[in-house]
């Protein structure tokens, strides 16, 4: 039997102001990952953000629930950004740790590369930059946000041979007959979220957590949010099938700490996430679980509440943006009187202030910065950390004319320009309004 072909999986360094892992994983990856190993394909994963590289200082990978701080090297800034007053830095492994490890690995048939903020493409180019000094004849795909995003400046700013925009399954199978000649008919049918492998996560060199997608996609479309473009249709997963998983991983390796990457995680809890907290709640195992995307304020009932608490919930983020309730119209999702009452309802079910914090939105277009101040005092007022969302400008979305209008920059010119640490929509950065927010929070 001929073996498979050698498929080489890498997330990217990221080049930012400021990066830390709050439970960052390449879940898109490490999915395709499964799928392509699932179909005799041999596969390896280099990550350039690994915190637990070998030639990196050991640290525990349980501390701080599994978050951490990268290794960081100053570089220099993008020529755009120069007059920002932040120091510009490499997160990851260094270049000459990462250069050894694609020796290591031996030489792929294809190499897949990830993307996620669009304004970390730099990251993405030094890393195929990476891949061709040791492999210069290989292909390299590229896929995730910034190329479902922005596919056509992926194409020109990467140096990546193709560029796959969404859903990565079918893309990565023409992929891979076009450049290597390896025709590999599906399993199981793609457009079926409930037919798809595990993610790939034991290819990880640690695993500090385990990052779980109960579903993909969301009902709502945001002006300021890209969800809707990213993944335009929602589907949902078996519950039983993802306890299912979550028990596999604690069993195999005692992980207690379970993030969900869902977009709409509560949306229809009653027969979905409701089912999911119920059985993890009875399931015996010691778990700690964590939302850090936001979680749909009105979704939020008693009951829900109650079986978050009882299945082990032990960070909370909502979806608040902002308390200025009568004039919210950037999403309508949620009113004074639902947000109050669901703090009312987490607040009786156990969780207390500190596990609960709330997304308020800074930096939008033409946006008064009192209006932040009001909605800090207000998710105060209601039992909740508030925690500041600095405004990222994303092509495509409804709030990207109004953004682009406001902006000192010209953002359609460079994706670099909309990186939320520089706030892009304000008249400069501002280092004092960034502490007047912290101070208010604080106090």
């Amino acid at each position: 039997m001929t073996a498979g072909p050698h498929i080489l999986c890498i997330n990217p360094w990221i080049h930012d102001f400021a990066a830390y892992d709050f439970w960052a994983r390449p879940l898109g990856l490490l999915y395709l990952a499964g799928l392509l190993r699932n179909h005799g394909c041999r596969v390896t994963f280099i990550d350039c953000l690994d915190r637990f590289h070998p030639r990196h200082p050991q640290t525990d990978p349980a501390a701080r629930c599994g978050r951490g701080p990268y290794r960081k090297t100053p570089i220099v800034k993008p020529e755009p950004l120069a007059d920002v007053p932040r120091r510009y830095c490499r997160y990851g492994a260094d270049p000459e740790w990462i250069t050894a490890d694609l020796r290591a690995a031996g030489q792929p048939d294809i190499v897949l590369v990830t993307s996620l903020m669009a304004y970390w493409y730099p990251g993405v180019a030094e890393t195929i930059a990476a891949v061709r000094s040791v492999y210069p004849q290989v292909p390299v795909v590229l896929g995730g946000v910034y190329a479902t995003l922005y596919p056509a400046h992926a194409a020109r700013a990467t140096g990546a041979d193709r560029v796959i925009c969404g859903h990565g399954e079918q893309a990565v199978f023409d992929a891979l007959e076009a450049y290597t000649g390896w025709c590999i008919g599906p399993k199981t049918d793609l457009e079926n979220i409930n037919a798809l492998p595990r993610a790939a996560l034991d290819l990880q060199r640690r695993l500090p957590f385990v990052p779980v997608r109960t579903s993909r996609g969301c009902p709502f479309s945001c002006d300021y949010c890209a969800s809707s473009l990213i993944e335009p249709r929602q589907d949902k997963r078996n519950p039983a099938d993802v306890v299912a998983e979550i028990r596999s991983w604690h069993k195999w390796c005692g992980v207690r700490d379970v993030v969900f990457y869902d977009d709409a995680l509560l949306v229809n809890a009653e027969k979905h996430a409701d089912i999911i907290f119920d059985m993890l709640a009875g399931s015996g195992m010691d778990l700690r679980l964590h939302t850090p995307n936001a979680l749909h304020v009105r979704n939020i009932t008693a009951k829900t509440a109650k079986l978050m608490h009882a299945a082990g919930m032990q960070t909370l983020r909502l979806g608040v943006e902002t308390t200025d309730f009568e004039k919210r119209g950037m999403d309508h999702k949620v009113g004074a009187e639902e947000f109050f009452r669901a703090a009312a309802y987490l607040r009786e079910a156990g969780f207390s202030e500190k596990q609960m914090g709330a997304y308020l939105l800074a930096g939008l277009p033409n946006q008064d910065p009192g209006e932040v101040e009001v909605s800090i005092d207000g998710v105060k007022a209601a039992g909740i950390t508030p925690v500041i969302a600095w405004y990222s400008p994303i092509w495509g979305t409804k709030m990207w004319d109004a953004a682009c209008a406001a902006s000192r920059y010209d953002l359609a010119a460079d994706p670099v320009l909309t990186n939320n640490a520089v706030m892009p929509c304000l008249p400069a950065f501002s280092w004092d309004l960034a502490a007047r927010f912290k101070d208010r929070i604080r106090n």
